[in-house]
Order: C-alpha cells, then sequence, then structure tokens
C-alpha cells in the first residue's frame, strides 16, 4: 500500500535536511554506510521479532519531493535555491541490506544495513527508525502475548486506542506478524489479507428490549458466527443463561456458539462458565476473554489451566503498553576516504560505555549447533567467513574478558540486499503474501531458540559476539582514542 505520507521525502527531521545542505555546499556526498541496531530488548524481554520491512523498501524506492514540497522548503527561508534544485531530483540511489521480515533480532547486532551518498543516507534516517522501531514494538509485544496464550488464538483488537490512522494500521500489521490470528480492522483486513474477528457491543445488546432478543436477533443474522457477549448485566445470573438459550436454538438448527467476557475476575467466572456450558450439554461451545489483557495476565490464566479458547488483546498489544518505543538507532559505520579512495571504519564514542559504536561494514551471522538450536549471534567485519565444522573464539561486544569458542554446526547469513541501486531486488509480492511470510519466518525462528530466552519474566540473555577480527578493529579504535 502506497503511503502518501512515508511516500514524502519531507517525512524526515528538519535537521536532516539542513545537513543535507550543509553537505552539499561544502561538497560532501561521497558513499557512506550506515546500520540501524538497537540498544536494549522491550519488556525487559530476551528477544526481538523484525517487523516493518516490506514498508520500508516501499516508502525508501518510492518517495521523492514534490513541488509543493520544494516550495515549502523555500518558505522556510533557510535553504537556497541551488539545494532545492539539487532536492527537486532526489532519489534514494543506494543499497539496503537486511534481516528477513519476521526474524528474531536482538541488541547490538546491524538489523538494516544502508550504502548510499552521504545526502541520501542522512535523508532516510527518520524514515527508517520510525517505521522499524515501530513495528518492530508491536510485532515484539504479540510475539509474547502468543507465547503466554502458549500458541492460542489472539484477536487483535486494538483499533480505537491506537496512536493515530497509521498507527493503527501498522500496529495491525505488526500484531499479525508477531502471532495474532486476525484483527478487527477491517481495512488492514482488506489491504494487508488479515482475517477479520469480532463479535457484537455492549450497545447492541442494550438497544433491544432483553438480553435474550439481542441475542436471539443477532443469532438470527449470523448463525456460523454466533459470540455471545454475556457480560452486559450479569455474566453468571443472565448473561450465560441466556446464551444457552439463544445457543441451543442454533445448535438445534445445525450451527454452533461462543461466548465473550470482557469485565470481572476472568478465572473464576470463566470457570463458572464453562460449568454451565457443559451442564446445558454444550462442552463444543468455545470461550473468548478480553479486558485490559497482557502477557503476563494471560501467562497467569494459562498456568491456572484456565478454560479459555481464544483471546482478544487490544490496549496493551497495539500501544506496546508499558514500553514506549522500541531503542532503535541509526549509526555511520563507514565512510569513503579520498586519500585512500577506501571505505573506512568510523566508530561513536559516548560517555556511556554502552553507547559506543561497532566501527565498519559487518555482517551478522547466527549460530547453530548440530541439534538445529541457535546457540550465538556474531557481528563480523564485511569480508570475513565463518565456516561450519570450524572452531572460533567469540567476545562480548563491551567486556573484552568475556569470550566463548564454538563450532558451528550451521551458519547463517542474516543481512541479505533487499534494495540495489535504489530499486527493490525481485518481485514485489502481495501484502497478504508478504505478511504470511514474515508471520512464518517468525514462528520457525523463534522454535530454533531455547525456552529459557523466551521466557515472560527474567529470561536468559542471548549471545551476541563479536569475531577476533571485528574485537580487534574496536579495540585500535578506542587505544587511539586513549593516546
Amino acid at each position: 500500500m502506497k503511503n502518501p505520507i512515508i511516500n514524502n521525502a519531507l517525512f524526515t527531521d528538519f535537521y536532516e535536511l539542513t545537513m543535507a545542505q550543509g553537505y552539499w555546499k561544502n561538497n560532501m556526498n561521497h558513499a557512506v554506510v550506515f546500520d540501524m541496531f538497537f540498544r536494549r530488548q522491550p519488556f525487559n524481554g530476551g528477544f526481538s521479532v523484525f517487523a516493518g520491512l516490506e514498508n520500508l523498501i516501499d516508502a525508501i524506492t518510492d518517495f521523492s519531493f514534490g513541488e509543493d514540497d520544494i516550495e515549502y522548503l523555500r518558505s522556510q527561508k533557510i535553504f537556497e535555491e541551488g539545494f532545492l534544485e539539487f532536492l527537486k531530483d532526489f532519489r534514494f540511489n543506494g543499497d539496503m541490506y537486511a534481516f528477513e521480515e519476521g526474524s528474531i533480532i536482538f541488541p547490538q547486532e546491524p538489523i538494516v544495513r544502508i550504502h548510499a551518498n552521504l545526502i541520501e543516507a542522512q535523508i532516510v534516517e527518520a524514515l527508517i527508525l520510525n517505521i522499524i522501531n515501530f513495528q518492530s514494538l508491536i510485532a515484539t509485544k504479540t510475539a509474547r502475548v502468543w507465547l503466554a496464550s502458549k500458541k492460542g488464538g489472539i484477536m487483535e483488537f486494538g483499533l480505537r486506542r491506537a496512536q493515530g490512522p497509521d498507527g493503527g494500521m501498522s500496529a495491525t500489521r505488526a500484531s499479525f506478524i508477531g502471532g495474532a490470528a486476525g484483527t478487527s480492522n477491517t481495512l488492514a483486513g482488506k489491504i494487508y489479507g488479515i482475517p477479520v474477528m469480532g463479535t457484537m457491543a455492549h450497545s447492541w445488546i442494550m438497544a433491544f428490549p432483553s438480553e435474550l432478543e439481542a441475542f436471539r436477533a443477532y443469532a438470527k443474522i449470523y448463525p456460523t458466527n454466533a459470540v455471545f457477549l454475556i457480560d452486559t448485566y450479569d455474566t453468571l445470573k443472565s448473561g450465560v443463561k441466556n446464551a444457552i438459550i439463544a445457543g441451543r436454538e442454533l445448535v438445534e438448527k445445525g450451527y454452533n456458539f461462543g461466548v465473550r467476557l470482557d469485565s470481572g475476575d476472568i478465572s473464576y467466572l470463566t470457570r463458572e462458565v464453562r460449568r454451565e456450558l457443559d451442564k446445558a450439554g454444550f462442552p463444543q461451545a468455545k470461550i473468548c476473554v478480553s479486558n485490559e489483557l497482557t502477557e503476563e495476565i494471560i501467562e497467569t490464566l494459562v498456568q491456572q489451566n484456565t478454560p479459555i479458547d481464544s483471546w482478544g488483546v487490544g490496549t496493551h498489544m497495539v500501544t506496546g503498553g508499558n514500553e514506549a518505543s522500541f531503542t532503535g538507532v541509526y549509526k555511520l559505520g563507514a565512510r569513503h576516504d579520498e586519500k585512500t579512495d577506501q571505505m573506512q571504519p568510523a566508530m561513536k564514542f559516548s560517555d556511556n560505555p554502552e553507547k559506543n559504536t561497532n566501527p565498519g561494514i559487518k555482517n551478522v551471522f547466527r549460530l547453530y549447533d548440530a541439534e538445529g538450536n541457535a546457540k550465538a549471534d556474531i557481528i563480523a567485519r564485511k569480508d570475513e567467513v565463518i565456516e561450519e565444522g570450524k572452531e572460533y573464539r567469540y567476545y562480548h561486544p563491551m567486556i573484552d574478558y568475556r569470550q566463548f569458542v564454538f563450532n558451528a554446526a550451521k551458519v547463517e547469513p542474516m543481512l541479505k540486499k533487499v534494495v540495489e541501486g535504489g530499486k527493490r531486488i525481485g518481485e514485489k509480492k502481495s501484502e497478504a503474501e508478504t505478511l504470511r511470510k514474515a508471520r512464518e519466518t517468525m514462528q520457525k525462528q523463534l522454535e530454533s531458540f531455547d525456552g529459557s530466552y523466551k521466557r515472560i519474566l527474567n529470561p536468559h540473555i542471548y549471545k551476541v559476539s563479536l569475531t577476533e577480527a571485528m574485537k580487534e578493529l574496536k579495540m585500535e579504535f578506542i587505544k587511539a582514542r586513549i593516546k
């Protein structure tokens, strides 16, 4: 779907444009390499899910400055006419490497790598971070909810609580990658091919003279999709009893039914509702619950063997809940040197050591043992090769004395070229096919990680390490700065 906002090259921070004019005036438009990576796992979790790549490819290969955009910039009284003429023909003509969408990702490793001229690479920074940060946050949150439910049926019901229209669409897209089975967002269903789902509102029931009449009316119109909301008045005294009456009439006609609870003590009420349904002879009737659910609540209910068949999750999933943002950043890793005509590594230093970057053009490899379990992600220099069946020593990115030796049965390169010369590589797939593939990637990759990394609380920390050559390059920069 072409987005009129993110396909506009004004979708960038203003200082990117003022810096771009500075580069233009100083004839600084040499080749550079930037990395996008993130600093820490959200939700105190053990993994994240990479999402938003296809939207980013669409945006970065298509966005440009229109005549009205140039006129707006001219009105700011800060840009020279020559620079504005330069922007009229601006396009991204660089290359982009990225993890496969839906991949499981970890802090410090480059998940997107940009090769471009300096001005191009600078202008697309905000675009990259905006798309990948938000969708990765929501896909990660959803994956946690999905795992907490023991990979149960998750319905994304968050449109009315999402951060605006684009936030609603992006959140639905990312939620599907993260494991949601469907959405209440009808437009997302049309555009992305995501199954649309929904039951009824309390207002439907309150609009009828009685709860039973409301249930019967709904069942008459939607006999194949009758899920009765039973907590409008009193879940146990009236809701489930009327659902059984209306449900029995449906079953006699050859249909089935279910019920949904949206309030109260979910653990207690679902057990009582299940007892009433079974006693009435409807063990096949499904129970769905909603109401401000989080992965922690869902995990607790699952551990208590609460009889719940599906989950409607909204606010805390599409907004990120207690985590406001994903910590993705975009940093220069290498730049062209005219004297040597070579790409020279660059490194950012900080008073906070954890914010020091890894220099140079980097690749990422995932190492597996003989049983197919992911054991570590390795950051290597671009020209390095890690061979299967060969033992190597790897180093902690920040603590030099922490290291390990490993002989990988399988080595998987994680960064793949997806844009070349400003053009998408390969044929563009449909939105539905793209999302299904990303969802499958998430599920398949999660299976390769030990359960300790996927715990909701206090997960084990997965190794992201440097090769010896990468460690030595970083130490060269550090030692040169100390002198």
